[in-house]
């Protein structure tokens, strides 16, 4: 398969196979099920008060996607055998279709955290909040682009058909499937510049955490970090990297941290597991983070600046904070990290 895939889309498509043990109908429809629940519990608890942008409209479409699957499997799981406009559907379609989205979704990362980095870095200073309608129609467009260009890359190409009917009829109690060395290889770049931007700042950093003290903040406690102006653009980069990394991990440590024992033990993940909303969300913060970081003498200090993130307030990394409208936070057990 993966010498197929590499051959007809170069440099996308190395895969490492993922075997599970049937009753793998019933278990793809119970894993899709919880996939489906976390990718709306998230679209439902982030900030309604975002920016659009192209990172927002291909969660949406991925949760649409999860749940169009979701229908599919159930469908036949519960009608088993049935034919549809002439096509006959199986409990082997189940295995089948959760292949061929697996390979789509494993294919998807490089063009799109491509695609939103740019999106964040030619964007990060505009100050409308909501874009125009051109913009808006543009975002769909990319997205309807990217994932047609992915089925179609993997539809193509006739043996993946006969590879995967061969494979699943030799093996009838499982269903070979597919980890993504592209989500492997962006883990492993994630972890490596924050553990490398971490060793460069690791002065900055203490210092700054041992400045730190909670207060209240629009009725949340919240960590308020010391304020140093600074005109040199050099100091004030290397200052902000700090401040843009305290706050990253402030929400998304667990996260790192789970993406570093995931690399340790060699753990291999479906694709169409590896490719969520959480996932993107911890993708999105990064990007943002980094045209931040690049474009930061273009960033204009007004609020609708501070709402590109769902889930990561970028706000006192760049401006001080207001210490007449804070107090000493009553709860600091529930402190909410907010740079």
């Amino acid at each position: 398969m993966a010498a197929i895939l590499g051959e007809n889309c170069p440099g996308q498509y190395p895969y490492t196979q993922v075997n599970q043990p049937l009753e793998i109908s019933c278990m793809l429809l119970l894993i899709m099920f919880g996939k489906v629940f976390l990718d709306f519990f998230m679209l439902q608890v982030k900030k309604t008060t975002v920016k659009v942008s192209f990172m927002g409209y291909f969660c949406v479409s991925l949760a649409l996607l999860d749940f169009t699957l979701l229908l599919s499997i159930s469908f036949i799981f519960y009608f088993e055998d049935f034919a549809v406009w002439g096509v006959r559907f199986t409990k082997y379609h189940i295995c089948l279709f959760t292949q061929v989205v697996s390979l789509t979704y494993g294919i998807l990362h490089y063009p799109v955290y491509l695609v939103a980095g740019l999106d964040y870095y030619m964007t990060i200073a505009q100050t409308s909040q909501f874009p125009k309608r051109g913009q808006r129609l543009l975002y769909v467009f990319a997205v309807v682009i990217i994932w047609i260009s992915g089925f179609f890359c993997i539809l193509k190409v006739p043996a993946i058909y006969e590879e995967l009917d061969t494979r699943n009829h030799f093996s009838p109690y499982r269903c070979p499937l597919y980890a993504s060395l592209q989500s492997h290889s962006v883990s492993c770049a994630m972890v490596l510049l924050i553990g490398t931007a971490l060793l460069a700042c690791r002065k900055e950093v203490i210092t700054m955490l041992l400045s730190v003290r909670v207060v209240s903040f629009a009725s949340e406690p919240v960590l308020m970090f010391s304020y140093v102006s600074n005109n040199n653009s050099i100091c004030f980069k290397w200052q902000l990297l700090t401040r843009l990394l305290i706050c990253f991990l402030g929400t998304w440590a667990p996260f790192v941290l789970l993406q570093i024992i995931i690399l340790f033990l060699g753990a291999q993940i479906p694709a169409y597991m590896e490719m969520n909303i959480p996932w993107l969300y911890f993708i999105n913060s990064f990007l943002i983070a980094v045209a931040y970081w690049c474009r930061c003498h273009d960033v204009d200090l007004t609020e609708e600046m501070w709402s590109m993130d769902p889930f990561v307030s970028w706000k006192f990394c760049f401006i001080p904070f207001n210490n007449e409208s804070t107090e000493t936070a009553d709860k600091p057990g529930t402190v909410i990290v907010i740079c």
